[in-house]
């Protein structure tokens, strides 16, 4: 248990700095060849290297899936984190925790314990603290939809990866996810954004770190830990995300940390151990 809750822990701390690198590497306004260049080639590796076809009756699911999980989350993150502050954004899709709770009730009548909807709440109030208090946030209406959306696809995934329990192999399963999460996106990317321009060499860089380092390796630590983990208490790990932006934020571009900050990080970490407790006492 205890090696299954790191491996959920550390995808949301890498994914913290999807937004700085996207604002400081990533050529500007182009998030559907962001959202393709990073899952589908690392993607099309995995599937390569496994060489696992699935069955005929897996790939309405695995397209659901795919879908939710990956060109509906990636191409609107690229979208808000181009068009919102990074902490406005991160805070909308950090809104996740409560919705696999009321799906999971709604779609599958599955009844999540007080304490630990308190926890979602009590980490929610974090983050709302470290992202919104210190500073003035700039609304903008296709970026906070398309957060949104990037939030309510995760969540929808999320669940039914947990609910389907697929048999196949993980880095297979994972493969197969980005490859086709990016050939769904990839008509649209380049009808509307054309083929990616020449590249310099921090364009690069940041496109690598985000296929390699942001996704590949992530989501396999995250499938494996779903196997074995309550998707409601995963979903509130994605918390540490924010407070890894904020700490990048912080360390790369010199961004203080208020009084406030440091009470919504306590509160964070609150809320996963408070949430995290109860599910040691049912087990």
């Amino acid at each position: 248990m205890n090696r299954l809750w790191v491996m959920a822990a550390l995808p949301p701390l890498v994914w913290g700095s999807t937004y700085l690198v996207t604002t400081e590497w990533l050529p500007a306004d182009r998030p559907l060849t962001a959202a393709v260049l990073r899952i589908l080639p690392v993607g099309l590796l995995m599937v390569l290297l496994t060489r696992h076809r699935p069955q005929r009756a897996e790939w309405p699911r695995l397209l659901l899936i795919s879908a939710l999980c990956m060109s509906l989350l990636h191409w609107p993150l690229f979208v808000s984190a181009y068009r919102l502050p990074g902490g406005l954004a991160a805070l909308l899709i950090c809104t996740q925790p409560l919705l696999v709770v009321v799906f999971a009730w709604l779609l599958f009548r599955q009844h999540t314990a007080r304490q630990t909807v308190l926890g979602v709440l009590l980490g929610l109030i974090g983050v709302a603290l470290v992202l919104v208090s210190p500073s003035r946030l700039v609304w903008d209406g296709v970026g906070i939809f398309a957060a949104t959306v990037a939030a309510v696809s995760m969540a929808l995934g999320t669940l039914l990866i947990k609910r389907w329990q697929m048999p196949i192999p993980l880095l297979a399963f994972t493969g197969w996810q980005l490859l086709l999460g990016g050939l769904l996106l990839l008509p649209l990317m380049l009808w509307y954004e054309g083929l990616p321009p020449a590249l310099h060499a921090g364009e690069l860089g940041g496109y690598l770190y985000l296929a390699v380092l942001g996704t590949g390796l992530p989501y396999l630590l995250w499938f494996r830990a779903l196997r074995g983990l309550d998707p409601v208490f995963m979903s509130i790990l994605l918390l540490l995300s924010p407070l890894s932006a904020l700490v990048l934020g912080y360390w790369f571009l010199g961004q203080g940390l208020t009084v406030w900050q440091w009470l919504g990080a306590g509160c964070v970490f609150a809320g996963i151990v408070f949430s995290q407790w109860r599910f040691r006492t049912e087990c």
